[in-house]
């Protein structure tokens, strides 16, 4: 476990992939810096890039990147960027690349010495190959940060929600929080599971929940906070 001199932070996972853990990441990054803080947002591993302005970009990067109060460069935030829109191991591999955790701990240290509150978003789902050896589960473990889970309201949810938070609690991290993000908004029963994911997440694992998210066209961190729990957020931050 790395120690990280920063007093604040979270390691941001979710459900699946493309279950907002960028814009629910980007929102914590902006509430952060709203406190007064130095916030810093870190993407260790980002796997899809695309051409804009005469280079390849990460979008996942640059919204972290805009939601930082700390100026950063793209590099601070995405230390590992692949161009394939697929799993990192893979990625890297049609890159002649591999992916270590010693540089990805060193650029967590190196902005956790610049700032008063790290918001480390992960790649995908909570375990995620990165090599032959390791996974996403791997580096949060290594960082040893209290963990935020973006749950994908949605059919299997509820199992995705309750697996990952057995996968968390296996590595020996705190699942401090929980944010509802409503990925299918036709979905039926939305607010039973929101209840149920209240009562095991809470009960079995002491998790807060941070925010229920309706659908948004626009995502932005402005938009996400009045759906966030400030107080709660505080408590995940100051612990």
């Amino acid at each position: 476990m790395t120690a990280l001199p920063c007093r604040r932070g979270c390691f941001v996972t979710g459900t699946d992939t493309g279950v907002g853990k960028t814009a629910v990441s980007a929102a914590l990054l902006h509430w952060c810096g709203l406190q007064g803080w130095r916030s810093a947002g870190l993407k260790p591993v980002a796997a899809g890039m695309e051409p804009l302005g005469g280079r390849w970009v990460n979008t996942d990067v640059l919204a972290l990147q805009r939601a930082s109060s700390l100026p950063l460069s793209e590099d601070d935030v995405g230390p590992c960027q692949l161009r394939a829109a697929c799993a990192p191991h893979i990625a890297a591999r049609l890159e002649g690349r591999s992916i270590a955790l010693p540089p990805l701990l060193a650029a967590a240290q190196a902005l956790a010495r610049r700032a008063d509150a790290l918001v480390v978003e992960g790649v995908g789902g909570f375990v995620v190959p990165l090599d032959a050896q390791h996974d996403t589960a791997d580096l949060a473990q290594a960082l040893g940060l209290p963990v935020v889970l973006v749950v994908g309201m949605r059919l299997g949810c509820l199992n995705h929600a309750l697996l990952t938070a057995q996968g968390i609690e296996a590595r020996g991290l705190r699942l401090a929080g929980w944010v509802a993000n409503t990925v299918d908004p036709a979905m039926p029963w939305l607010q039973d599971n929101v209840a149920t994911l209240r009562a095991w997440l809470g009960g079995r694992y002491g998790a807060a929940e941070l925010g229920c998210v309706p659908r948004l066209d626009d995502a932005q961190p402005q938009r996400i906070l009045p759906h966030l729990h400030h107080d709660a957020l505080q408590r995940v931050f100051d612990a």
